[in-house]
C-alpha cells in the first residue's frame, strides 16, 4: 500500500529533519536569534566555570560525616559533613531533651503524612477534618507530654524543624477560613464590615511581619491585666495568623473579582441565600482562580516563621545558627546553610509542584 502511495507522487507527510529532535529545539529556544546565542553562550560558560569548583567542594574533597572539625580544619577544600553528622539532632530538633528527641521525630511524621493525604482530593470530605483533629491532638501529645507516662516538656524548649511545621501549618489552617470571611467582608455592601476588614487587611499589609513579633513579644503583655499572661509560642502563633489572613485574603478577594457576574446572577436565579451562594458557586471558583497567589503565601510564610529567632524561639534556621556558635565547628556556616536549605527547598518545591497539579485537575491553568 505504502508503495501505492509512493508511485502515485504523494508529498512524504514527515517533518523536516531540522523542525524536530534536540537540534532544533536548542535552536528554537536557545539560539533563534544573535543576542540569545550569546546569552547562551555566557550561561553555558558561567555554568562550566562555576559547577565543578562546587562539585569539587561537595563530593569530591569533602570529609565523610565522620570527620572531625580538626581533620577539616586541616584541610579546608571540601565540605565537612562532619558538622552536620555532630549537629544533626540539635538542627532537627533544638533543645527538645535528647532521650525523648523520637516524639518531635513523629510529630514531623505525622504532619508530613495529613499533608500528603490533604492532596489526594478523594480524602476532602467533613470526615477529614476530624482526621487532622486527631492528628493535632497526637501532635499536642507528643511535643508537650505530660500524660500517657510521657515526660512533660516546656514549648520553650521546641525547636527545629518541628516548629517550623507547627507554626506554618497550624498558622495557615486556621489563617485560611479568617482570609475567606475577610475577603468577603471587603466586598460586602454593608459599611461598616467593609471598613472594618478593609482596615484589618491595609493595616497588617502596611507593616513587616518582625513588627507584628515584635508587637506579640513586647507589646501585648504590657497590656494584659496583672497576673495574667500568654504563652510565648502562643503569641508568636497569633502573630503569624494575623499576617496570613490579611495576605491570603487579598488573594481569595482578586479570585472573587475574576469571577463573572452572570454566576453571581445565576445563583440568585436560584433562589440561593449568600452564604449558599457562595458556598455551593462562587467560593470554589474563586478559590481555583486563586491557587497560584494563595500558594505563593504558603510558601513565603513557611520560610517567614524563621523570623521567630527575634523574640527567642528556635526554628530550623535558628538552630542551624546557633549550632555554628560552638567553638569546635564554628567557621562550617557553608554546610549549615546548604543542609538547611535542601530541607525548604524540598517543602517549598512539594508546594510549587502540588499547586499546578492542582490547576491542572481543576482545568484553571494557563496553558502556554
Amino acid at each position: 500500500m505504502t508503495d501505492n502511495v509512493q508511485s502515485v507522487g504523494l508529498p512524504d507527510e514527515r517533518p523536516p529533519a531540522n523542525t524536530v529532535g534536540p537540534i532544533a529545539w536548542l535552536r528554537k529556544n536557545l539560539f533563534n536569534s544573535w543576542y540569545n546565542a550569546i546569552l547562551t553562550i555566557l550561561v553555558l560558560g558561567l555554568l562550566a566555570s562555576a559547577i565543578p569548583p562546587f562539585m569539587n567542594w561537595l563530593l569530591f574533597r569533602a570529609h565523610g560525616f565522620d570527620a572531625t572539625s580538626t581533620v577539616c580544619r586541616q584541610d579546608a577544600g571540601g565540605a565537612c559533613w562532619g558538622f552536620i553528622s555532630e549537629k544533626l539532632r540539635f538542627i532537627m530538633f533544638g533543645m527538645f531533651p535528647w532521650e525523648q528527641q523520637w516524639r518531635p521525630l513523629v510529630t514531623i511524621a505525622v504532619f508530613i503524612a495529613l499533608l500528603v493525604a490533604s492532596c489526594d482530593r478523594r480524602f476532602w470530605k467533613p470526615w477529614f477534618g476530624l482526621v487532622w483533629a486527631a492528628g493535632l491532638a497526637l501532635v499536642a501529645v507528643l511535643m508537650w507530654g505530660g500524660v500517657f507516662g510521657l515526660t512533660y516538656v516546656e514549648n520553650t524548649l521546641w525547636g527545629g524543624l518541628p516548629l517550623t511545621i507547627i507554626l506554618s501549618v497550624i498558622g495557615l489552617a486556621v489563617a485560611f477560613p479568617v482570609s475567606i470571611l475577610l475577603a468577603l467582608g471587603r466586598r460586602s455592601n454593608m459599611p461598616a464590615v467593609k471598613v472594618l476588614c478593609v482596615t484589618y487587611i491595609e493595616l497588617i499589609r502596611g507593616v513587616p511581619l518582625i513588627s507584628l513579633l515584635f508587637m506579640a513579644s513586647v507589646m501585648l503583655p504590657l497590656f494584659l491585666p496583672n497576673g495574667v499572661s500568654i504563652d510565648k509560642l502562643l503569641r508568636a502563633q497569633i502573630a503569624f495568623i494575623m499576617f496570613a489572613a490579611a495576605y491570603m485574603a487579598e488573594a481569595i478577594r482578586g479570585g472573587l473579582q475574576a469571577i463573572p457576574k452572570g454566576q453571581y446572577e445565576a445563583a440568585d436565579g436560584l433562589g440561593l441565600g449568600y452564604w449558599q451562594k457562595m458556598r455551593k458557586i462562587i467560593l470554589p471558583q474563586a478559590l481555583a482562580v486563586a491557587i497560584p497567589p494563595l500558594v505563593n503565601t504558603f510558601i513565603s510564610f513557611f520560610k517567614d516563621t524563621s523570623l521567630v529567632i527575634i523574640i527567642g524561639l528556635y526554628d530550623l534556621l535558628g538552630t542551624a545558627k546557633a549550632a555554628l556558635s560552638d567553638p569546635s565547628w564554628r567557621g562550617f556556616y557553608r554546610e549549615a546553610y546548604l543542609f538547611i536549605g535542601v530541607i525548604y527547598w524540598i517543602f517549598c518545591f512539594s508546594m510549587s509542584k502540588y499547586s499546578q497539579k492542582l490547576e491542572r485537575d481543576l482545568n484553571r491553568g494557563h496553558r502556554r
